[in-house]
């Protein structure tokens, strides 16, 4: 590539604040309230608020948000998410009905799904994912979606349940460059989870993944990756700052600055992909209302 990077980013120490450029809004207002109060009667959980998403305040108050289905207790141990591990509650075989009507009810124009690892399931909830599509698309027919998916173990039959539901978006991500899967994601594989993107790209599907920066990569590895991403013709890539969610989870080797988060997405669309969300701030979900438009 001809367009170079000079890495000038900050290392965290034990009691430094974030830098200014990763300022965030509290959640507040109208809409905010209004959408709490939704997905608390409905009985549904987020992943805006299990994995404390840094944008969840300006997401709520624009009335958008990612709803977390098959439970809030996931059966990994990622060394960068908050949500709870352990062994999940008996499933919820009535969630599906209630994600639909909770879209229809909040009128989205386009709803992001996503859920624990279920591993202990033989399908991994494959099913419940599927039967989830087919409830948003029946109460709320006008809604597209999104849907941000777990590896299923790499059973792919379980995969192709949701494939065969044609979600508009289908977004799985790798999180991290393959170095670092052992300390980030110590249960999953970065091959299979390229195979995954693999067989839904191959099936037509738009898809989409992303990277969390801030956790020791290099850029020969982002760059490595990124040629993975083109080689299988993955069609969006979000680049965000990753964020230590508690004193538990996995530190923060640096804060990367908007300049490179600049650089990146200049890299993955001039090396082929079609859309790159790249900044400190940006999670799978934020502005994928705008992503999949622009798509069209």
């Amino acid at each position: 590539m001809s367009l170079s990077l000079t890495v000038i980013s900050e290392t965290p120490t034990t009691h430094q604040r974030k830098p200014s450029w990763l300022k965030m809004k509290m959640p507040h207002g109208t809409e905010y309230n209004r959408l709490l109060n939704l997905v608390n009667g409905h009985k549904l959980h987020t992943v805006c608020q299990s994995a404390k998403c840094p944008n969840m305040g300006e997401c709520w108050a624009a009335g958008t948000a990612t709803l977390m289905i098959l439970g809030d207790v996931c059966t990994r141990s990622c060394g960068f998410c908050n949500i709870a591990t352990g062994r999940p509650p008996v499933l919820d075989k009535d969630e599906p009905r209630r994600v639909g009507d909770a879209v229809a009810k909040m009128k989205l124009r386009h709803v992001v799904i996503t859920s624990v690892n279920r591993d202990e399931l033989p399908d991994g909830g494959a099913a419940i994912w599927a039967e989830t599509i087919r409830q948003i698309r029946l109460q709320s027919p006008g809604t597209s979606v999104e849907v941000l998916i777990p590896d299923f173990c790499g059973n792919w039959d379980a995969l192709q349940l949701v494939l065969d539901q044609r979600p508009e978006i289908l977004n799985h991500n790798l999180e991290t460059v393959p170095r670092l899967y052992r300390t980030v994601r110590p249960q999953a594989k970065y091959s299979r989870s390229l195979k995954l993107l693999q067989i839904a790209k191959d099936q037509g599907f738009t898809t989409k993944t992303g990277i969390m920066l801030g956790l020791g990569e290099e850029a020969d590895e982002l760059e490595s990756l990124i040629d993975d991403l083109v080689a299988i013709r993955c069609d969006i890539l979000t680049i965000g700052q990753y964020l230590q969610p508690t004193p538990r989870h996995l530190k923060v080797e640096r804060w990367v600055r908007p300049e490179e988060f600049a650089h990146w997405k200049a890299v993955g669309e001039a090396k082929g992909l079609r859309h790159v969300e790249s900044g400190p701030l940006v999670r799978s979900s934020y502005h994928a209302e705008k992503q999949v438009h622009s798509m069209e």
